[in-house]
């Protein structure tokens, strides 16, 4: 038996924009289309499309999978992750290329694919168990288990077209990790449910790795992907543009993605602005100190940083709110802090427009690339959020004068200890005899 378990070679999609989409087709249609096919030449719109009218989603992609393997699929929306997912279940059908698939797959694309509104909870188990190509008792001896990991017990042979988005994805999900596919399909679909289904479900996505199924996995969730993947693909474009470990390609896919450090950025027209935020933030200023008062391009660990940012209010405000929460390169909040916790407000009074600026003393954060969400609060609470809205670059260096360079192995921050030592016992004494000490 070989020993990969999905093989593509040169594919390609082809996507026709503003395309009408094809509707079932009768026998009328059939005639109509085999007589009026000789004239369609002569028509204005009856030619191939043009370049302009068409996009590539996916092209000349070929990779291999092998059995037992996690592997992450990452790119910015619109790289092809998806389609690819699709084409692999046999959803779409490629413009180009091949797919050989070994093994029984499972798909959990979009909350409900493959769920009739019409059936039951319970009846929706068994189809999908059926589709996957699992008999009766296959199905029936993972049930109950299906039922507890879905927590759907009181409402599974409610129809599922009553059920809520989160219930749907639990059941969806459940269905998919517990059917024994060979091989697990599942895109970014568990931003649907909270905080602690996410956990669950990335757990069992683990413990399905384990067991030596293949999973391929699209997430936005860098942090997840270099948990539970060991190899994973970069998607731009349509195009593969890298594969190899997971750490490497998300670092990878980090550079690509993140802007460039830069110490002002105009905020006017800032495309990570809230939606619902009132413009208020006109521009940001990045600066860094090492303790030596010298401005620098970067910032060291122990190092001082300063943000300031510009606002203009359309009434006069009294006391504004200026908040910065710092990220990873992951997204993981590292920390975050606002003039309001501080009880620090302006000692001028009411106005239309000024800056704030916060200081980060001796900033704890090891060596890595970060950006800052700004949040602002004016008069009569109206908010002003925008995220990334700036980034930054701390490098490592000897903090403590003892020739170590702490590294990310630590953790997310390098913090200084007070260390104390007591001997249980009394010390030798001078000349005494004693036994060698390592």
């Amino acid at each position: 038996m070989s020993d990969v378990a999905v093989r593509v070679e040169n594919l390609g999609k082809l996507y026709r924009i503003g395309g009408k989409q094809e509707r079932y087709r009768t026998l009328r249609d059939a005639i109509i289309s085999a007589f009026t096919a000789p004239f369609k030449r002569f028509s204005r719109n009856g030619g191939a499309a043009s370049d302009e009218d068409t996009v590539w989603a996916l092209k000349g992609v070929s990779f291999e999978v092998r059995r037992g393997e996690v592997v992450g699929i990452i790119g910015r929306n619109g790289a092809g992750k998806s389609t690819l997912l699709k084409i692999l279940s046999r959803i779409t059908e490629p413009t180009e290329g091949q797919v050989e698939i070994h093994g029984r797959v499972g798909s959990l694309l979009e909350v409900g694919t493959g769920f009739h509104p019409e059936l039951t909870g319970r009846e929706n188990i068994y189809l999908n168990g059926a589709i996957l190509g699992m008999k009766k008792a296959e199905i029936a001896r993972k049930f109950d288990e299906i039922v507890a990991f879905a927590e759907t017990e009181k409402f599974i042979d409610t129809p599922v077209k009553h059920y809520s988005s989160g219930m749907y994805m639990r059941l969806a999900f459940a269905v998919a990790a517990h059917l024994e596919p060979e091989i697990l399909l599942v895109d970014e679909v568990l931003a649907v449910g909270d905080a602690a289904f996410q956990k669950k479900c990335l757990g069992k996505i683990g413990d399905v790795a384990k067991e030596g199924r293949t999973v391929l996995f699209v997430s936005h969730n860098m942090a997840a992907v270099e948990v539970l993947c060991s190899f994973c693909f970069f998607l731009d474009n349509g195009y593969l543009v890298a594969g190899g470990p997971a750490s490497q390609i998300v670092e990878q896919y980090l550079a690509a993605s993140a802007p460039l450090p830069t110490q002002v950025v105009n905020l006017t027209d800032h495309p990570g602005r809230r939606s619902g935020s009132i413009p208020m933030m006109r521009q940001v200023l990045l600066s860094f100190g090492s303790g030596d008062g010298l401005e620098k391009d970067f910032l060291s660990i122990g190092g001082d940083l300063a943000l300031t940012v510009s606002y203009t209010a359309e009434y006069p405000i009294t006391k504004p709110i200026l908040g910065f929460v710092i990220r990873n390169r992951l997204g993981i909040r590292i920390l975050g802090l606002n003039n309001k916790f501080s009880g620090i407000y302006p000692s001028h009074g009411p106005t239309t427009s000024g800056s704030i600026t916060g200081y980060l003393r001796a900033c704890p954060l090891v060596e890595g690339r970060y950006t800052v969400d700004l949040w602002f609060e004016g008069l009569y609470r109206n908010y002003d959020v925008i995220e990334s809205a700036i980034s930054f670059d701390v490098v490592s260096r000897d903090v403590f004068g003892t020739g170590l360079v702490p590294g990310p192995e630590l953790g997310v921050i390098v913090w200084p200890a007070e260390w104390n030592f007591q001997a249980d016992e009394e010390p030798a004494k001078s000349g005494a005899s004693s036994s060698p000490t390592c």
